[in-house]
């Protein structure tokens, strides 16, 4: 029997999402949406295209969440994006609210999926997810610390005009202003980056990757980044359904791992067939550790807001 894989939300980050897994042609996909005829007509353009692309993965789109029974994963999109001047964090109960109402449907004809929150902000709707479902916390997984990792490795491969496949960098922490840049883990072709870029020229490329989203946000002026977030999903939705064991950092539930507990956070964990497997504690000196904390704090204050309003 086929892998099947449910899409929630069926705007620029579901429906590319959606195109990268059928294309690919390791599941089947159901793609959801509150508005009708949307979800059907982009899986009907992707149906149609399938014959030129060579792929035999099927794909339909609709407004009822029975279509989406016995899902091996759901992918949350579904939200409200950001607009130019707004950060992340300005969507939290708006988005609350559109993830617990999904996560209760999604649970009527799937008890036991796993399940990846693309929707902002990241860290602390993954908190919500894992209270509505009850799941466990290796079944809920936010996808945004191999999205981040992916932005700062563009950045230096662009900086320096090496091929992309050469770096290797990464981010860990909320999807936020805080995420936390690990140069000192950050090489090219296994040299060390400072080797290759100056202090200044490093800490820009840093600062950059803090504010990718929003460097995006700003220039599309209506919407935020489609591309690189359905590809990071995508990648995470393979390894779970090829049961590739991949090494990915991701915002996951942690209970004491890293000295934090009760929240989600971007760590690199070992991704197969039943979600997280593993959650891969890394050695982090002092200004690591502290930046890493600091970065957790900015989740834990959202969450506290949440468990003000009662989502929590």
């Amino acid at each position: 029997m086929r892998k099947k894989v449910t899409i929630v939300g069926a705007g620029n980050v579901g429906a590319t999402t959606a195109q990268r897994i059928i294309e690919k042609d390791f599941a089947d996909v159901v793609m959801i949406d509150i508005l009708e005829g949307v979800p059907q007509g982009k899986a009907l353009d992707m149906t149609e295209a399938s014959t030129l692309m060579k792929h035999d993965s099927i794909i339909v789109g609709g407004n009822d969440y029975k279509l989406t029974e016995d899902s091996d994963i759901v992918v949350i999109t579904a939200g409200v994006p950001r607009k130019p001047g707004m950060c992340r964090d300005d969507l939290l109960n708006t988005n609350a609210d559109i993830i617990k109402k999904v996560v209760e449907q999604i649970m009527q004809y799937s008890s036991n999926t796993i399940i990846i929150v693309v929707s902002n902000p990241l860290d602390a709707l993954c908190h919500v997810a894992y209270k509505v479902s009850g799941l466990p916390r290796s079944r809920i997984i936010g996808m945004a610390a191999l999205l981040d990792s992916a932005r700062f490795r563009a950045f230096i491969a662009m900086e320096l005009g090496y091929s992309v496949s050469s770096v290797r960098g990464l981010v860990l922490g909320s999807h936020g202003d805080q995420m936390v840049p690990l140069v000192r883990y950050t090489t090219v072709a296994g040299i060390p980056l400072q080797q290759l870029l100056s202090e200044e020229k490093i800490e820009q490329l840093v600062q950059r990757t803090k504010n990718a989203g929003a460097e995006i946000v700003r220039l599309l002026k209506s919407g935020s980044a489609f591309y690189a977030p359905s590809a990071a999903t995508s990648i995470m939705v393979e390894s779970i359904l090829s049961d590739k064991n991949k090494i990915i950092p991701c915002s996951v539930y942690l209970e004491g791992e890293y000295g934090i507990s009760d929240l989600f956070v971007g760590v690199p964990v070992k991704l197969g067939d039943c979600g997280v497997k593993e959650i891969i504690e890394i050695e982090l000196n002092d200004e690591e550790r502290n930046s890493l904390m600091n970065s957790a704090k900015a989740v834990e204050e959202l969450v506290n807001k949440l468990k003000k309003t009662g989502y929590l």
